[in-house]
């Protein structure tokens, strides 16, 4: 399996610290308001990453932390008239939730930032005492200049670095290049050796990453957006408080744009993943993600969606014949093709033509296509559940069928009953026109041994 590593720009075989283990560190949310479609693309890729890596047989440990305290938290907390706490912890759950419908795995450990401030104080004592960080006014900077080795990841020089930095009023850096692992802060602050603060944004994930997976660890993802500073920051300070390599590799998603824009809050141009599963559903925005190579931008429009849109439906939709259970689908063609695909620097994009391919055989009922279908699109995340009906459908569902039948109706179960009862009868024209209304506004009838499932189509 080969991985693209940021950090040498180049293409490098997969080999893990101890065999068969990965220790997987992924940038976790500030949790302040929506996330967006950005951040659908950034952990949909690694939730493949995380799942492809279980699939091939090895014990992943996938830590993604959660940053609780941040200036833009304490921005809406003031705004709004709450503790810090009650808003992190209530968009924590947003986020949690717009996880949740995208299908994506919950990490094995996911820490909160305010949780581990005693490893964090730690680190930052280790870095004064080494000598690579200093107080100054209750603030604690790094010593940037310290690290020979600062702007590696980024492929950026101390001297083209130096050009570009500034001392912003009220910093007390001895150089304009030093950042902050630790801030003044009288109001919202924790208690420390250099007084009441809290910790810098750089400093939560290496202390997040060395407490949960270890001093070195294998993997470390996030946006591109994240090489320069904050990547770049938690490399120098890992490394020098640990005094050993901090990530094996790194690896990083390319940006979700509009207009040729990244999309992002700042920018004001951002759609919500709340938002979007309004319109489309999550193996829709799954497919549209991973049609694209995770390290290239990809560009939103609505004939992107709409074409994701047919794409997961025919996907999803394949003739669904009865999984072999006891199918070794390592020893068929198209795991190899699919693993191929995959150990290419995650191709999901040759890794869902193979897909679509055992779609089309499986529609021909071939044997075994839709078990071999099934495993492998669930290694990308795809569900094959159908979405249950929403409050507007089923009302939708009850005046369709109403006005069909010249009679008013009040549930689903009625409608339901009445054709049970019809069909028991041999009353085929009001069993007809019931499945018939109901399937022109893309709602379906499953007849079972165990009754009747109303599904979207």
């Amino acid at each position: 399996m080969q991985l693209f590593n940021t950090y040498s720009g180049k293409l490098e075989e997969f080999k893990t610290i101890e065999p068969n283990k990965v220790k997987m560190y992924v940038c976790g949310p500030t949790v302040y308001d929506y996330a967006h479609l950005g951040h659908a693309r950034c952990y949909i890729t690694w939730d493949v990453l995380y799942r492809y890596l279980k699939f091939k047989g090895y014990d992943v440990t996938y830590c993604r932390n959660v940053t609780d305290v941040d200036d833009k938290i304490l921005k809406k907390a003031e705004k709004e008239g709450k503790t810090p706490q009650e808003v992190s912890q209530y968009w924590y759950q947003q986020f949690t939730n717009s996880m949740n419908k995208l299908n994506n795995l919950k990490p094995d450990i996911e820490p909160f930032a305010t949780k581990t401030l005693g490893e964090m104080i730690s680190m930052v004592k280790t870095l004064i005492e080494k000598g690579f960080a200093y107080e100054s006014g209750g603030d604690v900077y790094f010593r940037v200049k310290k690290f020979g080795k600062y702007g590696s990841l980024s492929g950026q020089p101390i001297d083209q670095l130096e050009s570009g930095a500034r001392i912003e009023v009220g910093d007390l850096k001895e150089d304009p290049l030093d950042f902050a692992l630790w801030k003044k802060d009288e109001k919202f602050g924790y208690n420390s050796p250099w007084g009441v603060g809290r910790p810098g944004w750089h400093i939560e994930c290496s202390a997040m990453s060395r407490k949960y997976l270890g001093q070195t660890i294998d993997i470390h993802a996030g946006g591109a957006d994240l090489i320069f500073p904050h990547h770049e920051n938690e490399i120098a300070q890992s490394e020098c408080a640990n005094g050993c390599k901090f990530v094996n590799y790194w690896l990083h998603n390319g940006f979700v744009t509009i207009n040729k824009e990244k999309m992002s809050k700042s920018l004001g141009n951002f759609l919500t993943i709340d938002d979007m599963l309004k319109n489309y559903d999550a193996n829709t925005l799954r497919l549209f993600i991973l049609t694209n190579h995770y390290r290239m931008p990809v560009e939103f429009s609505d004939e992107a969606l709409t074409s994701a849109q047919a794409g997961a439906k025919r996907l999803t939709n394949a003739k669904q014949i009865a999984i072999n259970e006891n199918l070794d689908i390592t020893t068929t063609p198209e795991y190899k093709e699919f693993c191929d695909a995959m150990d290419e620097d995650l191709n999901t994009s040759k890794a869902l033509a193979v897909l679509f391919d055992l779609t089309t055989r499986a529609n021909k009922d071939e044997k075994d296509a839709y078990t071999i279908l099934y495993k492998l699109a669930t290694v990308l995340g795809f569900t094959f559940e159908k979405a249950g009906l929403s409050d507007d459908d089923i009302l939708k569902a009850i005046k369709t069928v109403s006005d069909a039948l010249g009679q008013d109706f009040q549930t689903m179960d009625e409608i339901l009953e009445l054709r049970k009862q019809a069909r028991a009868e041999k009353n085929w024209d009001i069993a007809d026109k019931i499945r018939v209304s109901l399937d022109s506004i893309g709602i379906i009838l499953k007849d079972t041994k165990d009754g009747t499932t109303v599904e979207l189509k």
